[in-house]
């Protein structure tokens, strides 16, 4: 008892010190303030709401509900399939490198403190609870601020979505640390993939068989996973569950599913005890191996090439001229090396043909164009991701974007050219045939590249004016999450909305994107216009 009041004090100590750092620069707090303004702001408004809700808003509601009801089925579904994929990736990512939930300060701490090595484990297994269900109860709290007039949140609602998506995360690492340990004795990990294959064909067979039974494949693939039998699968249909006490109220359920984490949990951690042994050599490894990949992010150490796919072979690329167009040359050759071409390699080959293949199932009436108009949406986004994740803006600061005889202007436009005619070159291959195929409107050919385009740039923006305009890392960790709010609440949500909107009135898809692309030209202009005036600055800052 007495080494878990050790390990606790230590972390006690580092929780003050760290308070203390915030305090000594209140700016800090900032972010923090927002957030908790966000959510008092749309709570208190939901509360107030609620009070004035009339009987006849309820009963609106309730005929919209049940319009929406198989939809609803085919979402939830859709989120169990999803989460079981999650979970297949990570077990399969467990078979590929050890995990560690140390850092390498408590390594040269604790590995060599007079305490038991499986009193460590123990401490820091549980320990891994509490960002996990702090996280989740947060991160709930934040994107169901703004509809809680219509969730009617409260406490027990709270806990329970906590719970079920905080013991969902937590209960991954005992698996895969015992998996681990287990290979070590029995190396198990050959049959682990065996199993994980086996249970992937089976869940395609348990979408293929009801879907092909319905009238319609699209209304009855997820007729088996989104059941309510599904609810007992271990740890995805618990979570599910749990989640859906919103929805019934079921506490017996709520109960019983969380009582089932917790013996799981017990007998998970009990096992890591028994069988890992003498883990201070495996640990210290891949405890080594994270740091020095945090290090490198954090220098700009990693580029989009470090996944590349051809980077062992031999390029024999001619220059592209002199100038600022050297930054394309350079950008083209780390190009080649991430795909197998720089403008349409596999990545972009993939994107494009799951496209086609929904396009083909929608031609046939297998499914519906709402399944491909989403995954262009989800293309959006992930290009919007992208364009938050480049990692080679650090380059603006070096001598050598400096020194290049050309316009800043100049510099920018060779900086991204490759990236733009990527992205132009994805959303043609990728709208042009299912446009095609689906019979979509050929509107869409035009208008979806150049989407694609804006909020890649917005992303790219973004990133850019963190990197770049400010020096200290901890000032650019609080920044940015109050730029992406701040283009999210002005630029993203009311550019979408408008979407909407169009799409409402015209009940064409094609009219929704199209009302995005205006609201998000406007927030791309603006952002370029920021980061033109930032690089323009970059040369008497760094002098």
């Amino acid at each position: 008892m007495n080494e878990f009041r050790l390990l606790l004090r230590k972390d006690i100590f580092i929780l003050v010190n760290n308070i203390k750092l915030i305090f000594r620069n209140p700016a800090r707090l900032l972010p923090y303030l927002f957030v908790i303004g966000y959510i008092g702001f749309f709570y208190t408004k939901g509360f107030e709401s609620s009070q004035n809700n009339s009987s006849d808003d309820i009963e609106e509601v309730s005929n919209i509900l049940t319009e929406i009801a198989a939809e609803v089925f085919s979402i939830r579904g859709g989120i169990t399939v999803a989460a079981l994929i999650i979970l297949m990736f990570q077990l399969f990512k467990a078979t590929k490198k050890n995990i560690s939930f140390f850092s390498m300060a408590d390594v040269n701490l604790l590995f060599t403190s007079p305490v038991a090595p499986a009193n460590i484990l123990l401490y820091y297994m549980l320990r891994s609870l509490i960002p996990a269900l702090g996280g989740s109860a947060i991160f709930f709290i934040y994107i169901t601020a703004s509809v809680n007039q219509f969730l009617d949140l409260n406490i027990l609602k709270i806990l329970a979505m906590a719970l079920s998506i905080g013991l969902f995360i937590f209960i991954l690492s005992p698996i895969k640390f015992l998996l681990y340990t287990l290979n070590t004795k029995y190396h198990i990990y050959p049959l682990v993939k065996k199993i994980l294959v086996i249970f992937s064909i089976l869940l395609g067979v348990m979408i293929l068989i009801p879907g092909l039974r319905a009238e319609k494949f699209w209304e009855g693939m997820f007729a088996w996973v989104g059941s309510p039998w599904f609810d007992f699968f271990p740890l995805v249909g618990w979570s599910r569950a749990m989640v859906l006490f919103l929805d019934n109220g079921d506490i017996l359920k709520l109960a019983g599913f969380t009582l089932a984490y917790v013996m799981l949990s017990i007998l998970l951690i009990k096992l890591v005890i028994i069988h890992s042994g003498q883990y201070y050599e495996d640990v210290l490894e891949s405890t080594k191996s994270k740091e020095e990949n945090k290090e490198k992010v954090k220098s700009q150490e990693v580029s989009e090439a470090t996944y590349g796919l051809n980077t062992k072979k031999k390029l024999e690329i001619s220059n592209f001229g002199q100038g600022a167009v050297a930054l394309y040359w350079r950008n083209y050759v780390n190009g080649s090396r991430l795909d197998y071409h720089p403008l349409a390699g596999l990545y972009t080959l993939i994107f494009a043909g799951i496209a086609l293949v929904l396009a083909l199932l929608s031609r046939f009436d297998l499914l519906t164009h709402k399944f491909l108009y989403g995954y262009l949406v989800f293309l959006v986004s992930i290009y919007f991701i992208a364009g938050l994740g480049k990692t080679n803006l650090g380059d603006m600061k070096k001598p050598f974007f400096i020194l290049i005889p050309a316009s800043w202007s100049s510099k920018f436009w060779n900086l991204i050219k490759l990236d733009i005619y990527q992205t132009l070159v994805l959303g043609l291959l990728t709208i042009v045939p299912a446009v095609l195929i689906a019979e979509l409107h050929w509107g869409l050919s035009l208008i979806f590249p150049l989407l694609l385009l804006l909020y890649y740039l917005t992303g790219f923006a973004i990133a850019l004016v963190t990197n770049v305009g400010f020096e200290e890392s901890w000032d650019r960790k609080l920044i940015k999450p109050l730029i992406i709010s701040g283009v999210f609440f002005f630029g993203i949500i009311p550019s979408f909305l408008s979407g909407i909107f169009a799409f409402i009135i015209s009940k064409q898809f094609v009219y929704g994107l199209m009302g995005m692309c205006i609201g998000m030209s406007l927030v791309t202009a603006i952002m370029l216009h920021l980061i033109m005036d930032i690089i323009s600055r970059v040369e008497f800052k760094e002098a």
